[in-house]
């Protein structure tokens, strides 16, 4: 068991790694990205319109591992940070899937990634540092939001990609898991404005990704 103790700078530094890796490195998945029949090829409008929801689902899962990570550094339950850093790194698996499909469709990712990561860094430090309740809350009610994001993504993709839904679907059900998994460790109901602001941010980075 390692018992060394880390100075804040350490903590910071490792943090700043993390965030180049998510930023800069391909993702590694430990597991094959969810199969489906490729279909007829994409006519471009169509192909395009997958590329801009994959990018903002992308977006979202480079938000979900800042928020994760954030919680993790400030939790002052054990518990809670292994919990933390556990769905961190299924969440891995989504970022590689939303890489990938990305590239089959020749699309980008979003140049403002570096941005919702800090943003939803701050975010998770704080929701972290307020307490268990406070932020398994906060978790769940992301992965709440995220979950009906999702299916919105699944009825404008309609039934011409059949390799995107397979990945969205997928991930749909694995970000159900998370959010119970967190009302399970004692989330909280979050405060109807708390909510509502989640979501009107939630709305911008959707709408900046999918542009840009």
């Amino acid at each position: 068991m390692d018992n060394r103790r880390f100075s804040w700078i350490d903590l910071g530094l490792g943090e700043i790694d993390k965030a180049i890796k998510v930023l800069s490195a391909p993702a590694r998945s430990s597991r094959e990205a969810p199969a489906a029949p490729e279909g007829a090829a994409l006519p471009a409008p169509q192909r395009a319109e997958s590329a801009r929801l994959m990018r903002v689902n992308h977006s979202g899962e480079v938000a979900a591992q800042a928020l994760y990570q954030g919680q993790a550094l400030t939790s002052r339950d054990n518990t809670v940070s292994a919990a933390m850093r556990l769905a961190a790194a299924e969440e891995i698996d989504h970022l590689a899937w939303c890489e990938q499909r990305l590239r089959e469709l020749d699309g980008r990712t979003s140049v403002l990634n570096p941005l919702w990561y800090a943003g939803s860094f701050a975010i998770g430090a704080l929701a972290g540092a307020l307490g268990r309740s406070t932020g398994l809350g906060f978790v769940t009610e992301t992965e709440r939001q995220v979950e009906s994001h999702l299916r919105g993504h699944l009825e404008r993709l309609g039934e011409a990609d059949p390799r995107s839904r397979a990945i969205l679907e997928q991930m749909t059900h694995e970000e159900m898991q998370h959010g119970a998994q967190a009302a399970a460790l004692g989330g909280q109901e979050l405060p109807f404005p708390v909510g509502m602001a989640m979501r009107l941010t939630a709305r911008l980075m959707t709408l900046g990704s999918y542009w840009l």
